[in-house]
């Protein structure tokens, strides 16, 4: 599990980090944490969809690859523990932090001025960084490449800050407007930087490098070259239809995959022809009962009675086609159980 790992992330840093900052360290693994539930959301229904094989940080421990996944793994982290750093500050639980008011009554644009109380980003930026880029102890191509990417997934949450305005002037006329930055929904971080990560830059070097100072430059010179706010990659992507035992891949075979629903994105829509269609394998439908606790009411005293409603839904998955022919391609019926 990811907790595991965070935890001993953040004991690494610690057992080598300034002891005062002990007083961040759950609010690290809690952003952390974060930062991997939004990885499994925003790849829920792809090919590759954030595996707990995929959650070290670390280059040197078991991230082995370079590509594109491990530079959305690395930015969504690092922006998770910035998000709750600065998010922790704003609510007060650290003493030496509060409300960013560096640029309080300047004017910000035309009718505005900076008031209010801005939720502190530079302090979540400033701790997150010494915490999560402690872990990338390397100086080849990889550690340039992850060290990158944290700092991308710090751009994102600055750059997702929303402006709030509050109006002054006579009988609510808005003479002028006093506007501080706020925290987005995390949420929003994360979309940003799944769009990032569809644009993601692969940087070609040559193999070894980092194994002398000249190179060590050199990989430093291509990578300054990238904007901050861009996820960069060294290795193309394997094939994530396939099952890789090696690379600790499962592939796409018996996969859920969703065709209909009145809420859905069009990629949610496409993740059977996407999953199933497109890696060579079929569509099963399954057909199910579930059951579960509805018209619950309370009776004095002191008890909730409810009944038990039953409700038929059909899912989707993605099998191989002989299977599916030997199966006559009917759906399955079973019964699932859901406690109220």
């Amino acid at each position: 599990m990811f907790c595991s790992l965070s935890s001993r992330s953040v004991n690494n840093f610690l057992m080598t980090g300034p002891k005062a900052y002990l007083i961040y360290s759950s609010s690290v693994a809690a952003g952390a944490q974060s930062g991997i539930e939004e990885c499994k959301f925003q790849f829920a229904w792809d090919r590759w969809n954030c595996p707990e094989r995929a959650l070290q940080l670390s280059s040197h421990g078991g991230l082995r690859s370079a590509n594109r996944e491990t530079a959305f793994v690395h930015a969504i982290s690092s922006a998770g523990v910035m998000y709750t750093l600065t998010r922790n500050c704003s609510l007060g639980d650290f003493d030496n932090c509060g409300c960013d008011d560096s640029r309080n009554g300047q004017l910000g644009g035309q009718g505005w001025l900076w008031g209010g109380c801005s939720d502190n980003v530079g302090f979540g930026e400033a701790i997150s960084k010494q915490f999560v880029d402690a872990l990338e102890t390397g100086q080849d191509a990889r550690a340039a490449m992850n060290l990158h990417n944290n700092e991308a997934g710090r751009k994102a949450v600055k750059g997702t800050m929303k402006r709030t305005c509050k109006c002054h002037g006579v009988s609510g006329s808005c003479t002028t407007q006093t506007c501080w930055l706020q925290l987005p929904e995390f949420r929003e971080v994360g979309t940003y930087l799944k769009e990032k990560y569809h644009k993601a830059l692969k940087v070609d070097l040559l193999q070894g490098a980092g194994n002398s100072a000249a190179n060590r430059g050199a990989i430093t010179e291509t990578f300054s070259s990238i904007s901050k706010k861009e996820l960069v990659h060294l290795e193309d992507s394997p094939d994530y239809c396939l099952e890789n035992k090696t690379l600790g891949l499962l592939g796409t075979e018996g996969r859920e995959c969703l065709k209909r629903g009145k809420a859905l994105s069009k990629w949610e829509k496409r993740s059977c022809r996407r999953l199933c269609g497109d890696c060579g394998l079929a569509v099963e439908e399954r057909r199910a009962e579930m059951v579960s606790s509805c018209n619950c009411k309370f009776h004095w005293c002191c008890a909730v009675r409810c009944e038990q409603c039953r409700k038929r839904v059909t899912k989707y998955f993605c099998v191989r086609k002989e299977k599916r022919e030997r199966s006559g391609g009917g759906g399955a019926t079973r019964k699932l159980k859901r406690k109220p």
